[in-house]
């Protein structure tokens, strides 16, 4: 079951509601607000099970956006094709010219497209595009400046602009379809199931070393996200998953307890497979193992699907590669702004340990949407749980995380 929390005004959070708890495996959090500014202020006030947002226009997606509060995939309801379409049957109903009007939010090319197709003239309609800092103030002026140059009606995306215009001029405000909600909540699944996907495959070693490397094996392997355990066969595995495998890899470029436990030991050899199952990822595994056989006495292979076989290098002599920040807002599910600001924080410190509550200062959040951050970049490899921070007086330690960002 997927929890979508729906922002927007109280009206079409309702309405889209309804549309998307139509489809199967979905439930939704309304979290309506009274205007376009509260938005930030809504996301971060929802409840912690939301998996995903779904906002019912650009406006706010984009408020929220550059308020770095989206810590999980993100869509919104575009406007374009089927309601401007019902915003222009409207106005010929109330024998008004279809082919005059002024319209705020929607893409200019996208309006001209629309019309053309329904065979009206686009000469006499003003787009006003959307673009980081409008206002409502500003879409307001423009419709007022059109109405004052003649043009027939304005049609607005925003309810506060609406409100502002209906009793100055013909106005209407556009609502999202159910085809366009149904399809932006479509697009949201896919963004949700790519960004859980990678990180959450499973990843399994199967490690080749002397009997007595087996302890120093075991405290190696948490730097993997797993713990080695001895099977009948006197070889270890390792469970994991791609994400903390990936981070303690380099973007699987090398893998220094290879080289440490061959040079105390003599010998290691190292396979691990990457699937969507555990069955698939251990056959992997296996064929890794190997391919890292021939490689000599110290060596270690990543085996993925459609027969891509890794060989990690054993040096850790170059620091670890920084991850792209694209890549990690995909596969953990948080705004890039969000990351950029953990830079930031990071930078700023000593070193790279962080706790809930520095995350939540940080960012300017509550400490269990701070938790929430952390929790889905430890899925994604780029957070690992180091210990525990006693605090003053009462209460739970808290926490360590160091960030690998």
């Amino acid at each position: 079951m997927v929890t979508v929390g729906v922002v927007g005004p109280r009206d079409l959070v309702a309405s889209t509601c309804r549309i998307v708890e139509d489809m199967a495996g979905v439930t939704t959090v309304p979290l309506p607000y009274r205007t376009e500014t509260q938005t930030a202020e809504v996301v971060r006030g929802a409840p912690g099970e939301v998996d995903a947002w779904l906002f019912t226009g650009v406006m706010p997606y984009e408020v929220a956006s550059a308020a770095g509060v989206l810590d999980q995939p993100a869509s919104f309801v575009n406007y374009t094709g089927a309601p401007l379409l019902t915003a222009l049957i409207q106005l010929m109903r109330d024998g008004r010219d279809p082919a005059s009007f002024s319209i705020d939010i929607l893409d200019a090319g996208q309006v001209e497209e629309t019309l053309k197709e329904a065979g009206i003239a686009t000469s006499r309609v003003h787009v006003l595009p959307y673009r980081r800092g409008l206002t409502s103030q500003d879409i307001v002026a423009f419709h007022r400046e059109r109405a004052a140059a003649g043009t027939g009606a304005a049609i607005t995306c925003l309810r506060s602009a609406y409100t502002v215009l209906a009793p100055e001029t013909t106005a209407i405000r556009l609502a999202p379809s159910i085809h366009s909600a149904r399809y932006a909540m479509q697009q949201l699944l896919v963004a949700l199931g790519e960004a859980r996907s990678d990180g959450a495959q499973v990843a399994v070693g199967i490690c080749e070393v002397p009997a007595d490397a087996g302890a120093e094996l075991r405290r190696e392997s948490r730097s993997l996200g797993g713990t080695a355990v001895m099977q009948d066969d006197g070889r270890f595995i390792v469970f994991t998953t791609r994400g903390p495998l990936e981070a303690a890899t380099s973007g699987f470029t090398q893998l220094p307890l290879v080289e440490k436990l061959g040079a105390s030991h003599g010998s290691a050899r190292v396979g691990f497979g990457i699937g969507a199952t555990a069955a698939e990822a251990e056959a992997l595994a296996r064929h890794a193992l190997t391919r890292a056989g021939h490689l000599g006495k110290v060596a270690a292979v990543v085996s993925l699907r459609n027969e891509i076989d890794l060989t990690l290098s054993g040096t850790s002599a170059r620091p670890p590669r920084r991850p792209s920040l694209s890549l990690l807002s995909q596969r953990a599910g948080l705004a890039k702004t969000t990351l950029v600001r953990l830079q930031e924080m990071l930078a700023e410190q000593d070193d790279a340990t962080v706790t809930t509550r520095s995350v939540a200062a940080a960012l300017g959040v509550q400490q269990r949407t701070a938790r929430r951050v952390l929790n889905r970049l430890e899925r994604a490899g780029a957070a690992q749980p180091t210990g525990l921070q006693g605090l003053e007086g009462s209460g739970r330690p808290l926490v360590t995380y160091r960030l690998h960002l």
